[in-house]
């Protein structure tokens, strides 16, 4: 097997345009370059490589990728014999190891727990065809505006009633109890250890990977809170080996193209925001799921662009939330703006009441750089109390601060500067005290957590 630290070196070295090179002729236009698709006649180009993302997509036959999968696509190769392709022309030499008894163990254990989960994925979507799945689950979707292909294309799905029935059913189809555990699907209860649905009486939506397989689900229940009892809207999968929820993206399996393709992403907060917005056309949008963002998922959407708009609701949380995001995309160096939904509504709502244009025509007129959105919440109490104006200039130019890039820094404090009337100079104060604190910060995180590994 070739060594993962090998695997990441040709993959960092691989760039898409001197691949796709080898093969087509292409023709620079802008910023990215462009061809007629080797994969099927044309005599208009419409394959487009864009050297930046190290991505290409085909607006003809809509095949898209990076560099590994455009050798898997054109040679018909593996992936494995793709990146022996790539490390042959870039003269990276590959050292194989020999896999041992517990790497071929644990890949085995790996596939086992992705076979299990699409399993039960298949199995929530045969229950929803049941009387109690159409009676309930089929029609909330319904009553959600989801239509029936949507509801097949995401796979979506009913968790019977019974608290065993998927076990039951996986266990008669040969599936062992080890990995309904670990991968969350089922769980023991006391008093005789006994094994049980996690997810039971709800309807539910498949958490797909990068390549396209179930790896999670997430399900909702469609009852009300009932006084003196627990009471959870959600259930999620718990991590496993082949779910990581810092680092999954509800959505992407089915946006990422769309993401390249528009270099852009909207971030929007749940299932249903994903599934309207997609089913309305727009489909380079995907969800946190629930959880709070992290840099692991900022890293997901960067694979595919620089741009992202933060889409939430309107109301006190999703502003909140929207304003945590916007620091952590700027440190990631992405270009963050922001659309808040009119409050009593969120994407899902707002995308079900209006046309395709309509909603086109919002998202375009309500977006607000950094800026202008941070500005116009905190600018409606500071009119007329100067300390409180200067504290709100602050907390923008500390934001700034977060921008890795010193062309974009210096970009947003002219803009900083013209907007509020102050002195660029100030602000270059300001920014700088700001940034050099927080190195000093890091530093010594970093030095705690080397101390901490060193005991």
């Amino acid at each position: 097997m070739i060594p993962k630290e090998t695997v990441q070196k040709i993959l960092d070295t691989a760039r898409v345009e001197e691949v796709v090179g080898d093969f087509v002729t292409l023709r620079k236009r802008g910023a990215d370059l462009w061809a007629c698709c080797p994969f099927h006649g044309e005599k208009t180009p419409s394959f487009h490589v864009i050297p930046s993302k190290g991505q290409y997509y085909c607006f003809g036959c809509h095949k898209g990728g990076s560099a590994v999968g455009f050798i898997m696509d054109y040679e018909h190769l593996s992936y494995v014999e793709a990146l022996r392709y790539l490390a042959r022309k870039y003269n990276i030499e590959i050292v194989e190891k020999e896999e041992t008894a517990e790497d071929i163990a644990n890949r085995q254990r790996n596939e086992s727990l992705l076979l299990v989960s699409e399993y039960a994925s298949n199995f929530f979507k045969e229950q929803l065809k049941t009387e109690e799945g159409r009676a309930v689950g089929l029609e909330y979707f319904h009553s959600r505006g989801l239509t029936d292909a949507t509801i097949e294309k995401y796979g979506l799905g009913w968790a019977p009633s019974s608290r065993h029935a998927l076990s039951d059913a996986a266990k008669a189809a040969g599936y062992k109890d080890e990995y309904l555990l670990e991968t969350g699907l089922c769980a023991t209860y006391e008093p005789d250890n006994s094994l049980h649905d996690r997810f039971y009486d709800r309807v539910v939506f498949p958490i797909h990977s990068m390549s396209g397989r179930v790896i999670a689900f997430g399900a909702r229940t469609l009852k009300s809170k009932e006084a003196g009892k627990p009471y959870a809207k959600y259930v999620n999968s718990k991590e496993s080996d082949i779910y990581v929820k810092n680092k999954s993206l509800y959505g992407i399996w089915f946006a990422k193209n769309e993401m390249a393709r528009k270099d852009k992403c909207y971030l929007v907060e749940g299932y249903l925001d994903v599934l309207s917005m997609h089913q309305l056309g727009i489909t380079n949008v995907v969800a946190s799921s629930g959880t709070a963002l992290t840099e692991g998922q900022i890293g997901l959407i960067k694979r595919f662009t620089q741009n992202v708009t933060i889409m939430y609701d309107g109301d006190s949380a999703g502003i909140h939330a929207a304003l945590r995001g916007i620091d952590m995309f700027l440190r990631e160096g992405m270009n963050v703006k922001v659309v808040l939904i009119p409050d009593g509504d969120d994407p899902d709502s707002y995308s079900r009441k209006h046309s395709l244009a309509e909603v086109e025509e919002f998202l375009a007129g309500a977006e607000m750089d950094f800026v202008d959105f941070k500005s116009s919440l905190l600018m409606k109490d500071t009119a007329k109390d100067p300390l409180k104006r200067a504290e709100m200039i602050n907390d923008i130019a500390d934001t700034i601060a977060d921008i890795p890039d010193a062309v974009k820094r210096s970009v947003y404090v002219d803009f900083l500067s013209d907007k509020f009337e102050i002195r660029r100079d100030i602000l270059d104060e300001r920014i700088g005290a700001t940034r050099s604190k927080r190195l000093i910060e890091e530093k010594k995180a970093a030095d705690r957590e080397r101390e901490r590994r060193q005991n």
